[in-house]
Formats: structure tokens, sequence, C-alpha cells
């Protein structure tokens, strides 16, 4: 059932008085650094993804929504509308990626500029997630009746692989039907299949400089790494220098005395690694550096030339490791080079992979295996992840279209992405929002943002999809 003018408008003005409410609640759960960590009793995923769900589930309770509950310290959920069973599910995840380094602002507290509000989080799942729930407040508290329930789901360890949304459909209905304001307007039809990479070797200790002693690089695989490290034994900080003043990758280096040593930090720039290309790798911007130095022969020089080789700086489809794939429905693949640690004994790699549908382990992950086996390295042979697929043509992605048409008079198509939400492994659900077209809002960033006008606006767009849906 569609909302009539006069609801729309009853909701519009609403959010609009309630905007500094829902912000306050935004800023309180970014307050929590809600990165991962190390697994406690009763915290699963760490203290932080616990405390963000403990303070989450304050916020759904203070909100007027029905029986708010925690599942296993790893899940919050609550309800509007009647009804036993949810016709609705709304998903959105509490945790983060880490906070990194490059913030011109404190990045766990909320900072209002502009029209925006700055902080780990605001757009990647905190602030969707509060403006969710807003549009499930605003519904009730303006009177407009559903039929049949809509439950908001907020996990904690969405960054991670998503087994906190996998234990609780364990042992919960999956509603009949799925959103997720965790990707972009107008509705995502498609998200990508993966590969997550692991590659290593190991080898005798090498002790004959010139050579790299180490290289540090990466803390999660979803992100393209915007830092990095080496330290070279046995050549001049000035020699080092010079070639760094003749690397082309944009990516800009700082040379440092260290005793004998020579300690070069990379600087970059991050990226969510979907869209790798949107990024500059620090990493393969170090390692094209180090292949250029004159090293001397040894097993930590022919890996570094090799990856070179097959993963050079810039080169974020696979082409050179010939994995790259392209069809029309779901895009190009892409590949992230995301984590190095090499000492003079061994190397350990990971590489974040997003695979269109006519992708498969033939031509993506046992090409891998092959290549990284030419370089004396050992690749897990895991299964790839499978895309999920809806049909653009389907009513479900249809609805969407059309709220976000009336709301915004941009009729666009359906979209596919390369970034997994929790919906990825659930049949016919589909992302709507919270990221608009034309924007970069540094998602797993420095300086991520969201502006204040467009989460209410989303807000406005939830409030009419749940009530076609449930009203």
């Amino acid at each position: 059932m569609k909302m009539t003018a006069a609801q729309r408008n009853q909701v519009h003005d609403w959010l609009q008085e309630h905007r500094e409410e829902m912000l306050s609640d935004i800023a309180s759960l970014v307050a929590i650094d809600s990165a991962r960590g190390e697994e406690k009793e009763g915290m699963p995923y760490g203290e932080g993804p616990y405390q963000a769900l403990c303070e989450g589930e304050k916020i759904l309770r203070k909100n007027g929504l029905s029986q708010v509950a925690m599942h296993g310290n790893r899940v919050i959920t609550g309800e509007i509308g009647p009804g036993d069973e949810a016709e609705l599910g709304i998903l959105a995840h509490l945790d983060v990626v880490p906070v990194g380094n490059g913030w011109t602002v404190d990045p766990l507290k909320m900072t209002r500029r502009d029209g925006k509000i700055f902080g780990r989080g605001v757009i990647d799942d905190k602030g969707p997630a509060v403006m969710a729930l807003y549009a499930m407040r605003a519904l009730k508290e303006c009177g407009i009746a559903l039929q049949k329930k809509c439950r908001l789901i907020l996990g904690s360890d969405e960054e991670c692989g998503s087994s906190d949304i996998a234990w609780y459909f364990d042992r919960n209905p999956v509603p009949p039907k799925t959103l997720s304001p965790d990707a972009s307007y107008p509705c995502i039809c498609i998200e990508k299949g993966s590969l997550k990479v692991e590659a290593s070797a190991q080898w005798e200790r090498e002790t004959v400089p010139p050579r790299v002693t180490r290289i540090d690089c990466g803390v999660k695989i979803n992100v393209v790494p915007g830092e990095a490290e080496a330290v070279i034994e046995g050549l001049s900080k000035e020699a080092v220098e010079e070639q760094a003043q003749k690397e082309t990758s944009g990516v800009r280096f700082t040379v440092t005395g260290e005793g004998d040593s020579v300690l070069v930090q990379a600087k970059g720039t991050t990226a969510h690694a979907s869209l790798p290309e949107t990024g500059n790798n620090a990493l393969t911007g170090l390692l094209s550096l180090l292949d250029h130095l004159p090293l001397a022969p040894s097993r930590s020089r022919d890996v570094i030339h090799g990856l070179c080789q097959l993963f050079p700086h810039g080169d974020t489809c696979g082409k050179a490791a010939g994995v790259f794939q392209e069809d029309e429905e779901s895009g190009a693949l892409t590949l992230a080079f995301s984590i190095l640690h090499m000492t003079d004994e061994g190397v350990m790699l990971n590489m974040d992979i997003r695979s269109p549908m006519c992708a498969n382990e033939t031509n993506v992950r046992d090409v891998l295996v092959e290549q990284f086996a030419s370089l004396g390295l050992h690749m897990e042979k895991e299964p790839m992840n499978p895309p999920h697929y809806v049909s653009k043509d389907s009513p479900d992605v249809q609805r969407l279209i059309d709220i976000f048409a009336a709301y915004t008079g941009e009729r666009l198509p359906a979209l596919a992405i390369g970034g997994g939400t929790y919906l990825h492994h659930i049949e016919g659900g589909v992302s709507f929002g919270c990221e608009f077209p034309g924007y970069d809002y540094n998602m797993h960033g420095a300086d991520e943002y969201a502006l204040e006008d467009q989460l209410l606006l989303s807000s406005e767009m939830y409030a009419a999809a749940i009530y076609d849906i449930c009203g």
C-alpha cells in the first residue's frame, strides 16, 4: 500500500522536528570503536562490537520499538507492527572497519560541518541503521498503522564475514522481504561474488645485502591500504630517495635512516576493496619502488619482482594476472592487494577479489593458484563466494526504484556492486541506499562522512518502503 501525500508530508515534518535526536543517537554510536577485537567471555567479536550492541539496544528501547532483544551478544532486534512474525526485515550493522590514519577530525567523535557529519561509521553503517530506526519510529508516532510487522535487525560482525547474521538466522526465521541500507540508491539487485586470497611462503633466513628485511602493510582484507612501509639493509638513504623520486605511481614516500638500515614509508589513498580503482594502493606503489632497487639475488627479491609483474600498481582488475572477467549485468572483476607481511624468512599476503557472474573457480581461483605457485607461494584453495542475484524486473526492485524516483525526481536503473551486504545469502534480498549517486563518502577511509539532509531523506524513503510492504 502506498502512502498518501498527506502521510508523506506528515512523516517529512516529523523527521525534520526530530533531526537533532537522530544525530544525537548516531553520535552515541560513533563514539564507540566497534571494529572487531579479540573474543572475550560474552563478547564474541570483542568489547567494541558488544558495547555498540548495548548502546544500540538502549537506543531502540528509547525510540519506542517493541520486542527489543539481544541475541547471543551478536545481534539486536526491535519491531513495529502487528503479528507474530515479521513480513519485512531491515538489516544493518553497528561494527566498523578500523579507524586508520589520515583523519582531520576525531573519528570517534561525530563532527558536524557544512551540512555533513564526520566520523567512523556515519555512512557505513551506523548512520543508516539509525535512519532506518527513525523511519520506523516516524510511522509509529505519526499514527500510520501497519498491517504486518517490520523488524529492525542490527548486527556486529558484517565487516569480518557476517557470522553474526548467519548465527541469528540459524535460530530465527528469515522474513519474506528483506532490505538493507548498507549500499547505494536506487537499489542493488546484484552483489558480485568474491574470493579472499591468502598466499604464503617460507625460506631460509637471508643475510646478503642489499636486501629487504621487512615489509608491513594492511589492517583488513577489504580495505585498499593507504600506508605501507619497508626496511632495507645495505643501501644508502640517498640511493633509495633517488629512486623514490623517479616513481610515477602517485604514492608519496618518506625515507629515513634507521641505524644501518633505511626505513621507507609509503602514503597512498585508502578505499573500499569493492572499489579499488578509487584509491591509490600504497602497497603496490611500495613494491614498485623496491623492485627498482639494486637488491642482491634472493627469494625475497624474486617474490617482490614476481608480485610486481602479476599485480602491477594501478591494475585493479587482475589483467596482468590473467583473471580479468566482465559481463554486461554485473560488470568487471576487481582486485585489491590489501595485506602483505614479509620478513627475511618468508611472506604472507591477502587479496580481495570481487567477481562478476561469469567468473568461476576455474577461470579465477585456479589461475591464481598456478600464478602464485610460479613464484613459490602456496595459495589456499578456498571456494569462491557466489554472487547474489535478484532480477531487475522483480516487483521488489521496481517498488524501490519507484520510491526513489518519487522522492528525488530521478528514475535510475538497479545496480550491480562489488560490495557485499548482509543480504548476500538471503534469497530476494535487495539493498536500498543510503549512498546517493555521484558522492564519494570516504567509506572505509579517513574523514568518512554523510550528509544530514540525505539521511533524513533516506529515512522518509524507508518509511515509504516499510508502508508499501507492511501497510
